[in-house]
């Protein structure tokens, strides 16, 4: 992902947003409902950690800070004067000082993804804060304006001969390392603009897409639901959702209905907004269908998420369908509703997690995997980058935010010692030490697609699963945990599929005009029915449950990313069962690898290939005989 892409997606995607919940991976709609705080953020958990930001910058108004804010305003006007129009004549003449100038251009990227990884934390680590959201907003907009300098390199790269490249990278070491980023530069070769163009989008979007990401974000914060006498926020109200009290569950649900429908006109307005702006985007960038843009970025071929969107669907019936049944069975209900989806399993007391405890979990989880993995998941606990305590302006769900790899990545956590919770540290760690272990590629190539960054997240959750479940002997206690298991399986792969399937129809209706609230209903109900069964029998309210998902809004046909990691991890963590010699050297591998290799490249030592239909159904037989195993215990 180059400079400008990062500063136009925002800190939001940026950040590894987990799914369920991005990440996401738990997407931050399931984190949100999982992990949220209680009012006031009380936790019964012990004592919990916030982050030390110190290793980005010491402060807000400190001098390292402004110095490199006055660097990247300095730098970036030099390096367009000392390369523009250049490069072409430079590749024939000297090909190293091409690999040298882009050298300096990712110094420049180090920089400003530095700075805007501490505003953006900070804001993380209390939105409620006008200090920190204007902090983020002057950052955002004084990085913009530097990169709009930058542009050109881009659009000259892509404009060199591939034979003089191919010619350079055999004379000069300096500009090979940089193949694999030029190669997946030329990908976007034909979605770009011209330079004039490219800088009209580029400046506008601080004031475009991104304005409108920031009112849905302030808008969801400033949410509160009264239930009970008590007047909570968006995560407690969530949170109910989750209570073994079912009248519990119905006030909390009827309440986020009434307050989202009193929200409709805005959120309404928002969706077909950024719709509209994505199409007025797609359209100038000859791009096919409304996720075209995002199988780029991920580096996927559409044909691929095809098929995995059709086998996830195929299989509706025999995961989700058929799970929920059993539920309502188990729930001694006729119909599930709507706010049914999470109760907990009857008569299993939860089993509650302190801090410590949930730290030995994971890493012992990960020892049992690899010496490594549980060394540098140890840094996160012993060096302050773990933000985990769940309070009043801090951001919902859960992420690992990668940084610059000169510094170290991040996790956000709301932990309230709940074994979800333990699940959703070991996700977020998972996230961090691919982080870690890719940040030798180098700020440029260090990145991995979304279809491939779940991996890791995902096969540590696995790991972590398998290890409780293991140590875990009441029948009871099993069957909760299992049931756990597969609705955050369900919740990755089929909710997120029907996430998919939902956004591809309203970007699709929106070329013929905007949807009202009343349709953005219809399309809703009409996937979640689909998706969930007839187990269900869904109230008209939840209808507009569709508006309080930010990946929508932040970034769309994001979602399909989950199911793709977890179907992929299922397949791999088959492989690694069958106790194949060399696995572990071979998964590092494959993580220290970033962005430097194409997922058939990278899967292919583990003999999968995402190309070939039994690869999904390999991946979704897992849930499967889960759904088995806990049927047969119940």
């Amino acid at each position: 992902m180059t400079l400008t892409n990062k500063l136009n997606i925002g800190f939001h995607a940026n950040r590894m947003e987990r799914k369920h919940g991005s990440n996401a991976p738990m997407s931050a709609e399931t984190a949100r409902e999982q992990v949220a705080a209680s009012p006031g953020g009380a936790t019964a958990a012990g004592a919990l950690p916030e982050w030390n930001l110190n290793d980005l910058y010491p402060g807000m108004d400190s001098a390292e800070f402004r110095a490199d804010l006055a660097w990247v305003r300095d730098e970036a006007p030099r390096y367009e004067t000392r390369h523009r129009g250049k490069l072409a004549a430079l590749l024939a003449s000297d090909p190293a000082a091409v690999g040298r100038a882009i050298a300096e251009f990712e110094a420049v990227e180090e920089k400003v993804g530095r700075i805007m990884s501490y505003a953006g934390l900070l804001h993380a680590a209390n939105s409620d804060d006008p200090a920190r959201t204007k902090f983020l907003g002057d950052a955002q907009d004084k990085m913009t304006a530097a990169s709009s300098h930058l542009l050109f390199l881009q659009l000259e790269l892509n404009e060199l001969s591939q034979d003089a490249l191919r010619a350079g990278y055999e004379k000069a070491p300096e500009l090979a390392h940089y193949r694999p980023w030029l190669d997946d530069l030329r990908k976007e070769k034909p979605h770009q603009l011209d330079e004039r163009s490219e800088r009209l989008f580029h400046e506008k979007s601080v004031t475009g897409a991104s304005a409108w990401n920031r009112l849905f974000d302030e808008t969801m914060s400033s949410l509160r639901f009264a239930v009970d006498g008590e007047e909570l926020s968006l995560e407690p109200a969530l949170n109910l959702l989750q209570h073994p009290d079912r009248e519990k569950r119905r006030s909390g649900g009827a309440e986020i209905s009434r307050v989202l429908a009193s929200n409709l006109r805005l959120f309404t307005l928002l969706t077909n907004t950024l719709a509209k702006d994505k199409q007025i985007s797609d359209d100038w960038r000859n791009f096919a269908n409304p996720a075209a843009a995002r199988h780029l970025s991920n580096r996927v071929e559409p044909e691929v998420v095809d098929a995995m969107v059709v086998a996830v669907r195929q299989s509706y019936p025999l995961l989700s369908h058929r799970y929920y049944r059993l539920k309502a069975k188990w729930l001694g209900l006729g119909k599930l509703s709507y706010f049914d989806r999470n109760a907990p399993m009857p008569q299993a007391g939860e089993m509650r997690y302190e801090w410590q405890q949930a730290q030995d979990t994971v890493l012992e989880a990960f020892a049992g995997f690899a010496p490594e993995m549980a060394e540098i998941a140890g840094r996160f606990f012993d060096r302050g980058w773990i933000d985990a305590s769940a309070r009043p302006g801090k951001a919902p769900g859960a992420f690992a935010h990668p940084t610059v790899p000169s510094v170290h990545p991040y996790v956000l956590v709301n932990f309230l010692g709940k074994p979800r919770d333990v699940m959703t540290l070991a996700h977020e760690l998972g996230h961090g030490v691919h982080q870690v272990l890719a940040a030798a590629q180098g700020p440029l190539m260090s990145q991995t697609p979304l279809t491939l960054a779940e991996t890791a997240s995902v096969f540590g959750e696995m790991l972590t699963f398998r290890s409780m479940l293991a140590k875990t002997d009441d029948p009871a206690q099993r069957k909760a945990m299992l049931s756990r298991k597969i609705e955050d399986m369900l919740n990755t792969v089929v909710r997120q599929i029907a996430f998919f399937s939902f956004e591809e129809l309203v970007h699709r209706e929106r070329r013929d005009g905007e949807l009202t609230s009343d349709r953005l209903g219809e399309l809703w109900m009409k996937v979640q029915r689909e998706s969930l069964g007839d187990a269900f029998e869904l109230a008209d309210e939840y209808a507009v449950w569709w508006s309080y998902i930010p990946h929508f809004i932040h970034s769309p046909f994001y979602v399909y990313a989950y199911a793709f990691g977890d179907c992929l991890v299922n397949s791999l963590f088959a492989v690694y069962q069958s106790a194949q010699e060399g696995f572990q050297q071979r998964y590092f591998e494959m993580l220290k690898a970033g962005g430097t290799r194409h997922h058939k490249e990278l899967l292919a030592p583990f003999g999968l290939d995402a190309g070939q239909p039994e690869f999904w159904q390999r991946g979704l037989s897992l849930i499967s005989s889960l759904i088995d195993e806990v049927e047969a215990l119940a």
